[in-house]
């Protein structure tokens, strides 16, 4: 199971995701449960979280990324995504920011399982590079 936090009336983000996908209750929400189960078989030790008034979030030394969805599709949006090599050409909303980056899902489409799962292991591999670098705070 993955490891999740506790959210607002310590109910656990990983059952909030579970009601919004079953909430959905149409395409989308079997799309959002695929995306979910790759993140997880990518990252087995992924961390839920639910924030922003009630966004999935996945971290690993930071965020990964969030899905949203929306009457016509699924975004799976990657917080340090401009800064991911793509070489499947996966992201294709919110390309021209110089931070974030998108997979947005429609219904019918079929992502490659295994190009996503290399795309989620770079961005947890980016933000632990990101989390080693991060200069040491000293005493004054």
């Amino acid at each position: 199971m993955a490891k999740t936090k506790t959210v607002a009336a310590d109910v656990d983000a990983s059952v909030l995701i579970d009601g919004r996908i079953e909430s959905l209750g149409d395409w989308r929400g079997e799309a959002l449960a695929r995306m979910r189960k790759l993140i997880h078989e990518a990252l087995p030790d992924v961390v839920e979280t639910w924030k922003w008034m009630g966004t999935p979030v996945w971290e690993h030394n930071g965020i990964i990324c969030t899905g949203e969805s929306y009457k016509d599709k699924i975004k799976l949006t990657f917080a340090k995504g401009a800064s991911l090599s793509d070489p499947a050409k996966l992201f294709n909303a919110s390309l021209d920011g110089n931070m974030r980056r998108a997979l947005d899902i429609v219904e019918g489409q079929k992502v490659d399982a295994v190009k996503f799962k290399a795309l989620v292991k770079a961005a947890a591999a980016l933000n632990a590079s990101a989390k080693k670098k991060a200069p040491v705070k000293r005493a004054k």
